[in-house]
């Protein structure tokens, strides 16, 4: 049965048996040619960096507690930088970043867009470049509840889902053959259904505005970039899965209280998706809701989201940055393991993976999305440094020129990322 376009709403939905998909506001796609892939891919196989990880918390990070007092690299290590202290050459530290767009969680969604909510997220525009070749171009995974935040958008500015339970992520990289035929009959049944939704859409075409028909040409397109990543999941099923010798709990660790537990495996996937370069791109969101955490036998005064909105109340931040502290010690664990894992030429799998920790957040208890700490570590850049912007100075730089840099040591060649233009010389050695 055909679906009824009678309605007005410039929004439509189309259906068919098993999927839903919603006409949003898209972005143009510019197609690649394989002439200019070829040379994308040239650019990326000589980069220094080969893989990226972004992770994002939701409740942000108490900056007070993170932030050095001096810039460069001779400052002192804060409470939250303690647990990555073994790593201090690895990694460094920003402040005073961010990307100009509004206030409130509504607009934490464009921690990885910059200024524009669903603008092409940086994992995806690296994804394009060094994800190509592997099974999945990018992991989009969860520790917690799923939110109502997005946090990774294609050039289309469709949203991808994210993955929170550990036992389905280890699944999808390192199913049995009997799994792989059940995933390859759900990709081709969803293959069949986009074909009948651009049936739909196409006679919904012929009954719009020209601007709506333009809109409508941007979902033929986002239509295709699905087709296209179900396609290359198609083509590696023929693949043998790769074996890890990796113990998974009994149970997936979803409840919210073990958020913690959920996000240190998530974290161990990631590790193992890169050392069996299942994946070169991966990013995380660290959910924050109302959990009430038991660290070290102590019961937190509240809950997650209630500590985040401290309102400058010292036990309510004491507690908070000791969840912040969990953070940080599972980030330093995971530097730990790209340090001893190691890439197809036997180096450390850190010297060419960057690693991101960041926000949309800057201020959960103000809502504010100013200021959003990020530290970045690994890829082969010159480490060990705070590097601070004054958002009021003649110097101001954006958090999309961080961006900027990440995406060049990757091999891509960008003049710009949202609306910055600059780049961080320090991170080159350039000062």
């Amino acid at each position: 049965m055909r679906p009824n376009f009678s309605a007005t709403n410039r929004r439509h939905v189309l259906k068919t048996t098993g999927l839903t998909l919603t006409l949003p506001l898209l972005e143009s796609f510019r197609p690649r040619t394989a002439a200019a892939a070829d040379e994308s891919q040239e650019r990326a196989d000589a980069a220094p960096a080969k893989r990226l990880i972004c992770v994002g918390s939701n409740l942000g990070l108490y900056r007070k507690a993170l932030y050095p007092e001096l810039t460069g690299k001779d400052y002192a290590a804060t409470p939250l930088l303690e647990p990555l202290a073994k790593h201090r050459q690895d990694f460094s530290v920003f402040s005073g970043f961010d990307h100009r767009a509004g206030n409130g969680h509504n607009n934490w969604d464009n921690y990885l867009c910059g200024r524009d909510v669903g603008s092409v997220s940086l994992d995806q525009l690296a994804a394009e470049h060094v994800g190509t070749s592997t099974r999945f171009e990018s992991l989009q995974l969860c520790a917690g509840d799923i939110p109502k935040q997005k946090m990774v958008f294609t050039r289309g500015g469709v949203p991808l889902p994210m993955i929170n339970r550990p036992s389905v992520v280890y699944g999808k990289m390192f199913a049995s053959t009997e799994d792989r035929a059940r995933t390859e009959y759900l990709l081709k049944s969803g293959r069949s259904a986009l074909d009948k939704l651009r049936g739909d859409a196409r006679l919904l075409q012929q009954k719009v505005s020209a601007s709506d028909k333009q809109k409508l040409s941007e979902y033929f397109t986002s239509l295709r970039e699905l087709e296209t990543r179900m396609g290359r999941q198609l083509n590696h099923l023929a693949e043998d899965a790769p074996t890890v010798d990796y113990e998974m709990p009994a149970f997936d660790p979803v409840a919210p209280t073990m958020m913690l537990e959920c996000e240190r495996i998530m974290f161990d996937l990631m590790a193992l998706a890169l050392q069996t370069d299942s994946t070169r791109v991966a990013t995380m969101f660290i959910a924050g809701l109302g959990q009430v955490f038991t660290l070290d036998g102590v019961t937190m005064r509240a809950g997650y989201h209630a500590l985040s909105h401290h309102g400058n109340d010292p036990d309510l931040i004491r507690d908070l940055v000791r969840v912040e502290t969990e953070h940080m010690t599972c980030l330093s664990r995971f530097l730990d393991q790209l340090k001893e894992k190691t890439d197809a030429q036997g180096q450390p799998l850190l010297d060419s993976t960057i690693v991101m920790f960041g926000t949309g957040m800057g201020d959960a208890s103000r809502h504010s999305n100013r200021d959003l700490p990020t530290i970045v570590a690994g890829g082969g850049f010159d480490h060990g440094q705070h590097i601070a912007s004054d958002p009021a100075g003649d110097d101001s730089r954006l958090l999309g020129d961080v961006f900027l840099t990440i995406l060049r040591q990757l091999g891509v060649e960008s003049g710009r990322f949202s609306n910055a233009t600059r780049g961080i010389r320090e991170l080159n050695g350039l000062g």
